[in-house]
Formats: structure tokens, sequence, C-alpha cells
């Protein structure tokens, strides 16, 4: 599925494990691990703001090119969002989840049109485009994330859109403790997403790893969930397939359901084709078209 009506984001060229993007009116370019075909544009040609290098460690570096911005702001529709580039190569959005705004705002917008205000738990909620798009949509959002960072980009970003402080809750925790404890306090919520990291490190040290970890965090979130609306989890392990997600939402969440697995995809100006950026799983408890 592609990412739809993005204005102010574009990725001009891609191809070589880079991709050349547009943010706004600052050009970034960054490594892509799924862009290993041949570049489609010369790269050399572009007058980029910035470029990401990758260092021998793992790491890298933002190399600056020309004077740009430390902050500044990009919209989808009628949703802004701060960009901020950090040292592990991020921006602090990511373009593709557009896909997944637009579904869920949809199924949020016509639960509040009957007079509804849905309980929504965004789990490894990072920067809070989701929360802010869900939470203007109608929804009652507890944003959770573990890194403060993370969470205080995120009331930022609610901010930025003007979100009613009613309709937000933030969290500084592990997310499945976190779990733990809302079933253990009797609370319910309406509708889940979750974008886990691949693999990760609690405050504890306990450790995280998606392909070990996910199916038993699904199943002791859907205790939350009495009368599921949905159900989204986002995946950017390499290797581990659309229809892996769908399999653990089919055997956590109730039957009658309608659940779907997709790749989440960006366009690409040049060369007519489309960047692979992860993949996603949902259900719904009456399908979105």
């Amino acid at each position: 599925m592609i990412a739809p009506d993005w204005k102010d984001y574009r990725i001009l060229g891609s191809g070589d494990g880079l991709k050349l993007e547009l943010w706004k009116d600052i050009m970034l370019l960054r490594p892509d691990p799924q862009a290993i075909w041949r570049a489609t544009v010369d790269y050399s040609k572009y007058d980029t703001h910035a470029r990401y290098v990758r260092d021998r460690s793992g790491g890298g570096r933002w190399i600056v090119n020309k004077p740009m911005p430390e902050e500044w702001t990009v919209k989808w529709r009628q949703y802004a969002f701060g960009i901020k580039p950090t040292g592990f190569k991020h921006t602090g959005l990511f373009p593709e989840q557009a896909v997944n705004w637009d579904r869920l705002s949809k199924l949020v917008e016509s639960e509040a049109a009957r007079g509804q205000k849905p309980k929504i738990l965004n789990l490894f909620a990072y920067t809070g485009a989701a929360t802010a798009v869900l939470a203007k949509s109608g929804g009652c959002v507890t944003h959770v994330d573990a890194a403060k960072g993370m969470v205080e980009r995120a009331h930022y970003n609610c901010k930025l859109n003007g979100v009613p402080q009613e309709n937000n809750r933030f969290i500084v925790d592990d997310c499945k403790k976190f779990v733990a404890r809302e079933i253990k306090r009797g609370k319910t919520y309406d509708g889940v997403l979750m974008d886990p990291p691949s693999y990760g490190r609690g405050a504890g040290g306990e450790v995280w790893k998606m392909e070990d970890d996910i199916f038993d965090l699904v199943k002791l979130t859907a205790e939350l969930l009495p009368d599921p609306k949905f159900f989204l989890i986002n995946s950017y392990t390499t290797g581990l397939q659309p229809q892996t997600i769908s399999n653990i939402l089919t055997l956590n969440l109730p039957r009658g359901g309608k659940i779907e697995g997709y790749e989440v995809c960006l366009p690409t100006e040049s060369g007519g084709i489309s960047l692979p950026c992860g993949c996603s799983g949902l259900y719904t408890a009456d399908g979105i078209k």
C-alpha cells in the first residue's frame, strides 16, 4: 500500500542503498537497506542540505553541506509534524505510516460521528504522529514509550496540531509492563496500535527481540480489548512477512473481524518504482474500506 497525499515529503530518487528525500524544502540523502537496485538518479547532481554517512562501528553522522534549520515542520493533509534529524539517521517521522493514519482516522472519525470517543492505546508510540492524528480525529489516546525524549516530541506534535489535552495521556514506561498493570487495574480499550522495535533493552536490562516476543505481547494486550474496533501492528524487522503479522492477529483477536497483512511503501519519483518501508497487520471489527 502506497502512502497517500504527501506534498511536503517526496522521494526524488533511490538505489545503491540510499534514498534522496525532500522534506518540504530541505533535501536529505540517507541510507536505506531496501534500496538495493542501481540508483535511479545521479546523487552528485543534487544540492543536498545534508547526507547521513555510516561508520564502521554501525553508527554514523550527518555531513551538512549547506545551512539548514535544526528543526522544521512538514504537513500531511491538515496535520503538522516536527522534523528534527537525529544521530541515528532518523528525522522523527515515518512518512510511509500515512497509509495507516489514513485508514485508522477514518474509523475513529466514524465512531466519533456516532457520539463515541474510542479509547486507543498506542504502544512504542515514538514521536506521536499517529497519536496526534487519531486524537484530533476524535479518539482518546494513551501514548506509551520508554524513551522520555520521544514522549516529549509527541507532546510537541500534539500541541502543534491543537489536540485537546483531554484527548491524550502520555506515559513514559516499558510497554509490556504498562499493559500488564492496565490489565490488573481493570482498564479496557477500543483499539490498539503498536510499532515495536526489532531489538531493544528495557531500563532493567530486559531484552526485547521482535520474533521471540511479539506473539506474547499481542496475546497479553488483547486482554485489554473486550470488544476491539481495531488492532494494528507495524514491523520494520527484516524478513518478517505481512502474513506472519496477520497470523499473529488471527490467533489472538476475536473471530469475525477482518484481518489484513500488507507492505507499506512510498512512491519514488524517478524510475517508476515504490520503496518498501516495512509491513503492517490490521484487524478491524467491521473492516475499513
